[in-house]
């Protein structure tokens, strides 16, 4: 004979029932944290791919600043040379060698 819907539940349907649901919601919770836990791991994966690329480019810019800071001191010093020579081609001049 089939269920009908117009008997009423027994105690055993009502149990059955929770049984049922509690093992539809404990699928549900275990589903829920493996989307959690996969979503987790992508994040997790963004991050170190997004920081990797932050640091190369910080890399790369401090190799720039650095070749600048190089270039910068090496034209200090060739100002400073010719600081020096000129400094001492106005002092032949002020101050002519005796004679």
């Amino acid at each position: 004979m089939a269920d009908t819907d117009d008997k009423p539940a027994t105690k055993q349907d009502i149990a059955l029932l929770r049984s049922e649901m509690k093992e539809q919601v404990a699928m549900l919770r275990s589903e829920m944290q493996h989307m959690h836990d996969e979503l987790l791991e992508r994040l997790d994966d963004r991050e170190t791919k997004l920081l990797q690329a932050f640091y190369s480019y910080a890399e790369s810019n401090q190799k720039r600043i650095s070749a600048v800071e190089e270039e910068n001191a090496a034209l200090k010093s060739r100002l400073a040379t010719i600081e020096n020579r000129l400094t001492e081609v106005e002092r032949r001049l002020n101050m002519p060698p005796a004679a």
